[in-house]
């Protein structure tokens, strides 16, 4: 075993035992490798990373390999998802260096740490046109040796380029964005769309959460037909296709295309972040639109995230890995072997009507669209699929909702009923039921993917947001409890009194990794959709210690945003990124936080920190969309407000209930809900908001100033409705 053996982190734990001599990022590497006088070799990579493995596999378990590296190098190994600053600098140079990124990132630097060679996944000997990692080891171990002043040239270089990137308000764009910039970023988002697949062009295709948000808020806000008809194209692509789990629910985390006109190949991998903001994006295309698929997708990718990802702790898993052990306990993986199916495994499971009738639904053919004769499931286009996303709710979302309460307790077949579009057919609705649960049940009998389970704060955040409003949406209680544990141990063990939040915790133990930007932010957004949801202000005040936190630590002089602190271990450069990947940049994730927060405190301080860092959507949202998908989101918030909804009454009566949730349900982007008791002192939204005639009644409010309160649903939905 190596220095790795004592991590928290279940990556660095799985090369422990590698005859590497790896180190921890810590300060004592480098001051070993200048001991030394030899490099540093940093590799980053994450637990559902398969290539990650596959190089893992072909290098770090050979011994030879080691040996080489053990002698000539020290060898650091760092966890993404634990230290997301570390790889955020070195990302940013293997980018600038190579035009591309990936993981596992390669990347041999000095012992100051400062970078001169980068690569990604390396193999183990030549192959297409990539050298191999040996060749790469020798080489730069040649180069240091006897080229050491050009090395330090380099290393120079472009540590003074990453050092002179750094970003102010005013680099970004002066002013809050406009109509102009809301609509120059759609046009933008037209001209990428592929209107035959409803996809973004590209061979490799990522869900693009966050633009989707923007698309639904900027529909609601302007009426604009051409945003929600590109969001229900994107979100009808991803749920028909196999970046879906057709069978189990939730999203793989990006799919390919082999071939043009070939089905799409997922990435197995499933991370807790794609399925807590696609289900948030399902949830919400539901509400405005009604439409049956998305109410289904919404549903069981919360219950996959709860069924799956959640710990014993309460809190959510990071991924599943992408990589499944093989039947027979061989002790060899394959990615995707827990996924997939043959005409062959589906008879057995089905029988043969059944399964004929499911190789149709789902795509699966005898030669395979996977490997070694497999497919992965998809759905086929079918007579009655068309009108899926267009909907039952005509009138968006709430209409129809409400006509469902009753039957939105019972989460599956709540979910269920909306198969009958899929399958083109009413009458297939319960065969496909019955097809999915018995595939579900037969593939729970096979080894299952590795489980990344230390819990991440920012992903947790933004898990307890779909989880709360999903369980407000659709009536499923358990949903808002399981947001509300999520909640309880973000609080418990990753805030100390001083409302400063840990990166990561493990089995009950808060790591020693301090949280970034985005976890406060994206904590701070869970917290508050928890209050809107449950009524209780206990989550606003939580949120508002940690929002302090980002003012206080995270904010330059100019109103620009770090994602680490001021605080934080010095790196190379300090970490400054406002446009989105995978997930929300901490710089837009924040500005949206602090604005809801302001909006149910009246705090000026958070809405004028709010708006300073928007100006960077207004810089960049029409270049680059696609890559400020959630501050765009966060401009049609501010350009409609926000609204601010107080809802008054007695807890638990029905016309309580009934208006408490007809203001969840409202499409006006970014409102804030406050329900309560009158004049309750949780919420500074209640305040002086009585009862009307007695009656409970909605006040809907901007910047604290409001209309006339109604008592009615159907009145509160007309005031909540955006009209262009």
């Amino acid at each position: 075993m190596n220095r790795l053996a004592s991590s928290q982190s279940p990556y660095l734990l799985q090369h422990a035992s590698n005859p590497v001599d790896w180190w921890p990022w810590r300060q004592e590497a480098f001051e070993e490798a200048r001991r030394r006088d030899v490099p540093v070799f940093l590799s980053v990579g994450y637990s559902a990373c398969h290539w990650c493995h596959v190089m893992a596999h072909e290098s770090f378990e050979d011994d030879g390999t080691a040996a080489y590296l053990n002698e000539h190098f020290v060898s650091v190994k760092v966890d993404r998802e634990e230290r997301p600053d570390v790889d955020a600098v070195y990302m940013e140079a293997v980018q600038a260096a190579t035009g591309q990124g990936g993981w596992p990132m390669s990347v041999f630097m000095t012992p100051d740490g400062e970078p001169f060679y980068f690569g990604t996944y390396f193999p183990p000997e030549p192959r297409h046109g990539m050298p191999s990692f040996r060749q790469v080891l020798e080489g730069v171990r040649s180069a240091w040796t006897s080229r050491r002043d050009e090395v330090g040239e380099v290393a120079g270089r472009i540590t003074r380029d990453l050092a002179g990137r750094e970003l102010s308000t005013g680099d970004a764009g002066s002013g809050t964005p406009t109509e102009e910039t809301q609509a120059l970023a759609l046009l933008q988002l037209t001209r990428d769309i592929d209107p035959a697949s409803g996809w973004f062009k590209g061979d490799t295709k990522f869900p693009p959460s966050m633009v989707i948000e923007f698309l639904l808020r900027h529909h609601a806000r302007t009426g604009s037909v051409a945003a929600r008809e590109m969001a229900e194209g994107l979100c009808g692509a991803m749920a028909r296709s196999s970046l879906y789990d057709q069978v189990g629910g939730g999203f793989h985390r990006y799919v390919l295309t082999p071939a043009p006109g070939a089905p799409l190949v997922p990435h197995f991998e499933k991370m807790l972040y794609d399925n807590a903001l696609l289900c948030r994006v399902y949830a919400h295309l539901w509400r405005l639109t009604g439409s049956d698929l998305a109410r289904r997708v919404a549903l069981e990718t919360a219950d996959f995230m709860v069924r799956e990802l959640r710990t014993p702790e309460g809190g959510f898993a990071s991924a599943l890995d992408a990589d499944s052990p093989l039947p027979g306990g061989s002790g060899g993986h394959a990615e995707g072997a827990y996924y997939v199916w043959t005409p062959g495994g589906l008879r057995e499971v089905l029988g043969e009507d059944d399964a004929e009738f499911a190789m149709r639904y789902f795509g699966v053919t005898e030669e395979g669209t996977f490997e070694h004769g497999s497919s992965v499931l998809r759905l086929l286009q079918a007579a009655g699929d068309a009108g899926d996303a267009g909907g039952a709710g005509g009138a968006g979302g709430a209409s129809s909702a409400d006509a469902g309460d009753a039957g939105g307790a019972g989460g599956a077949s709540s979910a269920d009923a909306g198969d009958a579009g899929d399958a083109g057919d009413a009458g297939d609705a319960g065969r496909v039921a019955s097809v999915r649960g018995r595939l579900l049940a037969a593939r729970e009998g096979r080894p299952r993917p590795g489980r990344d389970d230390k819990i991440v704060a920012a992903w947790n955040g933004l898990a307890i947001a779909a989880l709360a409003e999903v369980g407000g949406y659709f009536d499923r209680p358990d949903l808002l409890e399981r947001a509300t544990e999520a909640a309880d141990l973000l609080v418990r063990l990753h805030m100390d009194d001083g409302a400063r939040l840990a990166r990561t915790s493990r089995d009950g133990r808060a790591g020693a990794h301090a949280g970034v930007l985005e976890d406060y932010a994206d904590v701070a957004e869970g917290f508050l959709a928890l209050a809107s949801v449950s009524g209780e202000g206990a989550w606003l005040d939580f949120a508002g210690l940690l929002l302090d936190g980002v003012l206080e630590r995270f904010t330059g002089s100019e109103g620009q945003l770090y994602d680490t602190a001021q605080d934080a271990e010095p790196l190379i450069r300090r970490p400054q990124d406002p446009t989105d990947n995978a997930a929300p940049a901490g710089w837009t994730a924040a500005a949206g936080a602090l604005l809801s927060y302001a909006a149910q405190t009246g705090s000026q301080v958070h809405r004028v920190a709010a708006e300073r860092a928007l100006g960077v959507v207004r810089a960049l949202g029409p270049r680059a969309p696609r890559f400020m998908g959630w501050g765009l989101a966060v401009a049609e918030a501010l350009l409609d407000g926000p609204r601010e909804v107080a809802v008054v009454g007695a807890p638990g009566e029905a016309g309580m209930r009934r208006l408490h949730r007809a203001a969840l349900l409202g499409t006006a982007p970014g409102a804030v809900v406050a329900a309560g008791g009158p004049d309750g002192g949780e919420f500074p939204l209640l305040g002086d908001r009585p009862l009307v005639d007695g009656k409970p009644a909605a006040y809907v409010c901007r910047r604290f100033a409001c209309a006339a309160p109604v008592t009615e649903v159907d009145a509160l939905r007309e005031e909540l409705t955006p009209r262009a």
